[in-house]
């Protein structure tokens, strides 16, 4: 069982011990950040989040049935208009937990908010080719492959693609009713 709760200033330490490599970081978040992350830099991605209707963004932290913060979640590139947003910078940050539904439980509590608490209607996600574990977890949830970016990321002397993902809104509650 996973609940999620908003990520707050005073989580940051917890997230920048877990991401202690520049590997963690690039699966993490792209170049959207540079190692070593920092609280300003986690300062500035979490302004203006968190209000219903109003921000691009919905920053989380997970957390188990003993009450453990495991993880991290973001769904962010909110369109209130066309009621769609994008999964972002999902992270299993305990190492112990990986392999025991943790990202699963993260993705079910986030597209529940989406889809029941925000009333959104489709919700995509990009997920490094590479990464069989969450592209697994990710189908699981009910996410269905658009298409491939080819080539998207240069790092460490390769490069790395992308599969797109999706869910909508009838698919989600055809399986969780």
């Amino acid at each position: 069982m996973i609940r999620l709760e908003h990520f707050q200033e005073g989580d940051f330490a917890e997230l920048i011990e877990w991401i202690h490599d520049e590997d963690i970081l690039m699966n993490w978040s792209g170049n959207l950040f540079r190692y070593p992350l920092s609280n300003e830099s986690l300062a500035w991605y979490t302004e203006d989040t968190n209000v219903v209707n109003e921000s691009e963004a919905f920053v989380y932290k997970a957390i188990n049935s003993t009450g453990k913060t495991v993880g991290h979640i973001s769904l962010g590139g909110i369109s209130w208009k066309n009621r769609s947003a994008r999964i972002t910078r999902v992270l299993i940050g305990d190492a112990t937990q990986r392999g025991k539904g943790c990202c699963q439980g993260m993705i079910k509590e986030v597209l529940k908010i989406a889809f029941d608490e925000l009333n959104l209607h489709r919700v995509s996600l990009g997920v490094y080719h590479s990464n069989t574990p969450a592209t697994k977890c990710y189908e699981k949830a009910g996410f269905v492959t658009e298409g491939v970016h080819r080539d998207i990321l240069w790092y460490k002397d390769a490069w790395w693609s992308m599969l797109e993902m999706s869910v909508l809104e009838s698919e989600w509650h055809k399986l969780n009713p």
